[in-house]
């Protein structure tokens, strides 16, 4: 029987698409309710953290350098009081097969799937993660196709996704390019069901396992290093898989007492499904567009439930401008002498910020690093800003940033300087959706528990919110 593919009938199947897709069964987690059993799908894996890693070493990912920005680190003490000015380290993902930590994610996935016996490989990405699907299954012989939103109506492509389609096919995948709209999940999907493929998805279990890796080499190298556990860790934040995995793997190494610390650019105002503002951003990823949806309703991706759950594991949430990543991303080249791509810097400009604020002997790691080039790198993003009518200029970002409108470059390094997000806020809306979504009028003790791990809070926190709700 052939099946219907109009938009209705194909996201009505969603469930089953994804359970065949996926060789796992999500309901199995489920209690009816609000809560799930988060750490129950991250064991479904079946694989340990030092399992992981094997697959990983098989297909160069992994074991990437730690660097010390030394000229950084004495370029923020100029600007701290007397005594502080924490060192700052960089993790290199940039090192890994296809440039970036997104091959940790695809390496477990990627080979889990060759494992079950699937053809192909299918991710909905439009950034570096279609690129390390696409090199995974290169490695391991597998089909393979990436679905992005590259344009406009007008059919003009943003240059870093442009370029990021170009990286997949040279690793021989199929990209199947959309205009921005809600288009990307329907055909995610009618694409899934037609293959027969593995849904490589970014917020599976496996994906999210790949990135534990990365934390517990933090550890471990700081370990090596400077004989202590990192006293911050910075993470860019988009879907909230790099908070995720990076906390998750610091944890099982026994850093227990590190500040986790998620930074996104500040795209407030932006509405990312527009197609008239969707090339008015000059950042692709790694901004609040994503990282505040998926932080406080981590379950609107495309997995019944996502495995990247960032409230669970952040103490702090601070923002940045486009301006002061360009810039910071500039700084890295001419004072460190290596050239980055502008998602990890996101993390390396709140770090300058909040470097100020730690005493001279803390250590503050920088979760990544991604590769640049074509595209990726900040001058065809300027270029193309001006193209779209965005006016840039040097100034203070924190006081004339108007994301759409322009660029505000800093006019010298005392204006690069995060701000605090109000993460009580995103807490209190996570368990106001968490509550909407499950439609259930009363919460039982397992409930209440869960939503205390979402919100990385205590009983009393969640307790008092849901009596603000009516609870």
């Amino acid at each position: 029987m052939t099946l219907a593919k109009d938009y209705d009938s194909v996201m009505g199947r969603s469930n089953e698409i994804q359970r065949k897709a996926l060789g796992l069964d999500y309901a199995e987690f489920e209690s009816g309710s609000v809560a799930f059993d988060y750490e129950a799908l991250m064991k479904s894996t079946g694989y340990t953290l030092e399992e992981v890693a094997k697959i990983q070493a098989k297909t160069a990912v992994g074991n990437t350098p730690l660097i010390e920005l030394r000229n950084l680190t004495a370029l923020a003490r100029k600007y701290a009081k007397p005594g502080y000015g924490a060192r700052i380290f960089a993790k290199d993902e940039a090192a890994n097969a296809s440039g970036s930590f997104k091959a940790r994610r695809a390496a477990c996935a990627v080979a889990h799937a060759k494992k079950l016996g699937y053809k192909g490989v299918i991710a909905a990405t439009s950034g570096n993660y279609g690129a390390a699907v696409a090199s995974q299954a290169a490695m391991q012989g597998m089909e393979c196709i990436i679905v992005q939103e590259c344009y406009d109506s007008k059919g003009v492509g943003q240059p870093e996704i442009v370029e990021k389609a170009r990286k997949c096919e040279a690793y021989g995948a199929e990209v199947i390019q959309l205009t921005v709209g809600p288009e990307l999940f329907y055909t995610f999907l009618s694409v899934l069901e037609d293959t027969g493929y593995f849904n490589a998805s970014l917020y599976s279990p496996f994906g999210i396992a790949g990135v534990e890796t990365l934390g517990y080499e933090i550890a471990m190298q700081c370990r090596e290093l400077v004989g202590k556990d990192p006293d911050m860790v910075v993470c860019t934040n988009a879907g909230g898989g790099m908070m995720t995995g990076t906390a998750r793997g610091l944890l099982k190494a026994g850093a227990v007492d590190t500040e986790m610390v998620s930074a996104s650019i500040d795209l407030t105002g932006l509405h990312m499904a527009s197609d008239e503002q969707f090339n008015k951003k000059s950042c692709t990823t790694g901004h609040t567009g994503f990282g505040v949806p998926y932080a406080t309703d981590p379950d609107h991706s495309d997995v019944p439930r996502s495995a990247a759950r960032p409230l669970r594991y952040m103490d702090r949430y601070v923002t940045v401008t486009q301006g002061e990543v360009m810039y910071m991303t500039e700084a890295l080249a001419n004072l460190e002498g290596i050239e980055r791509g502008p998602a990890g810097n996101t993390a390396l400009a709140a770090a300058f910020s909040l470097a100020q604020e730690l005493p001279e002997d803390a250590v503050l790691v920088i979760s990544e690093t991604e590769y640049t080039g074509a595209g990726k790198h900040i001058q065809p993003q300027l270029d193309f800003a001006r193209e779209n009518g965005i006016e840039i200029k040097f100034g203070n970002p924190q006081e004339e940033d108007k994301p759409g409108v322009n660029i505000i470059l800093p006019k010298d390094p005392s204006f690069v300087k995060h701000k605090e997000a109000d993460i009580t806020h995103f807490r209190k809306s996570l368990i106001k959706k968490a509550v909407k979504k499950a439609g259930v009028e009363k919460l039982t003790d397992e409930d209440i528990q869960f939503l205390v791990a979402e919100t990385n809070t205590d009983t009393d926190f969640v307790m008092a919110t849901l009596a603000e709700l009516g609870y």
